[in-house]
């Protein structure tokens, strides 16, 4: 597979990253595990620029990148330029290698405080926080990256505008979520407006939204010329979706899907690491968005899916939790295709 682009220092691997989501890539397991099924590189969810907050047990296991493989990127959230800059030093000082700029949350929590996607709103703001971010990061020799949405409505697009704010800054490399902020994640994404943001900027571009199949990334990495796609809420659940993509990209077919066997461990892997991190019990509660979005795509039996969705989500221990895992692979027989 062809080899990703350059931020700062780092080549990556491929052409295929994480989307920071909510609740989800803060979770340093499933960072890993999608690495492991293919990923070339995975972005933490946002960690707020607020001092006060910095000490929470939330926002340390968000900053916990123990094993994980490099970079280390984390994305940073908040309106100050001052305290962006400060959140950037804090978190370089705490293992991150790359600093990725929120431009593109459409929370109405992190909106209505004007961070986010509502920066979009006020460009010269806007500009004076990328400044700020790159002025902290460049003596340590760490790259800023921005991700942000195509605009804050569709009667202002602006997003190539900031981009090439951005580009004169100094960041590296630009992520765009091909849908307004107005737009939230409904209607349809699209990708001619980072189509345009790429002809026009020379750093790397990647393109991120409804990128849910192998055949969905290739059309947009054909038709767009970006350096690489990002992938969010399609592989919750379906970390292998990496794996499949990378395949068809490399051979134009179809992968098989997993099997019994490889579901089995990849589930029970990530559950080990996810209760490792957070302890049983958070990490039981935790896991079990985690677990039902799997159950979404692995498919199987509706009564045995039924009895898993019971115990997962009544279990109280991760022996119970790990148990009920097993029991549903000890009879596991897929029904649903696994692979787009």
């Amino acid at each position: 597979m062809t080899a990703g682009p350059a931020i700062g220092p780092y080549v990556l691997p491929n052409r295929l990253f994480v989307a920071p989501m909510a609740g989800v890539t803060d979770h340093r397991p499933f960072r890993r595990l999608c690495k492991r099924l293919g990923a070339g590189y995975a972005v933490s969810e946002m960690i707020t620029s607020r001092p006060e907050l910095r000490d929470s047990l939330k926002t340390a296991r968000r900053a916990n990148h123990d094993g994980e493989v490099g970079p280390i990127a984390v994305q940073i959230a908040g309106t100050d330029p001052e305290m962006m800059a400060e959140a950037a030093r804090y978190n370089i000082d705490r293992g991150a290698q790359i600093i990725d700029i929120n431009m593109g949350c459409p929370a109405k929590k992190v909106c209505n405080k004007w961070a986010g996607s509502a920066l979009m709103r006020d460009e010269r703001l806007a500009a004076a926080i990328i400044e700020a971010v790159v002025a902290a990061c460049e003596p340590r020799g760490v790259p800023v990256t921005l991700k942000m949405r195509t605009g804050w409505c569709a009667q202002v697009r602006n997003a190539p505008v900031l981009a090439r704010i951005a580009e004169s800054a100094g960041v590296r490399l630009l992520t765009i979520h091909g849908r307004t902020r107005e737009q939230g994640y409904g209607g349809q994404a699209e990708h001619e407006t980072v189509a345009a943001i790429k002809a026009s900027v020379r750093i790397p571009v990647v393109a991120n939204g409804d990128i849910d199949s192998p055949q969905a990334a290739e059309r947009v990495l054909r038709t767009t010329g970006v350096d690489a796609v990002m992938i969010g809420r399609a592989a919750q659940g379906r970390p292998w979706l990496f794996r499949e993509i990378a395949h068809y990209l490399a051979t134009g077919r179809l992968p098989p899907p997993p099997t019994a066997a490889e579901l089995r461990a990849w589930l029970l892997d990530h559950l080990h690491d996810h209760y490792a991190l957070y302890g049983e019990y958070s990490g039981v509660r935790s896991a079990r968005k985690h677990l039902l979005w799997y159950l979404r795509a692995i498919g199987g039996d509706a009564a045995a899916q039924q009895r898993l969705r019971d115990a997962i989500t009544t279990a109280e221990t991760c022996e119970a939790q790990l148990a009920a895992v097993q029991a549903f692979f000890d009879a596991y027989e897929p029904v649903l295709p696994l692979a787009a």
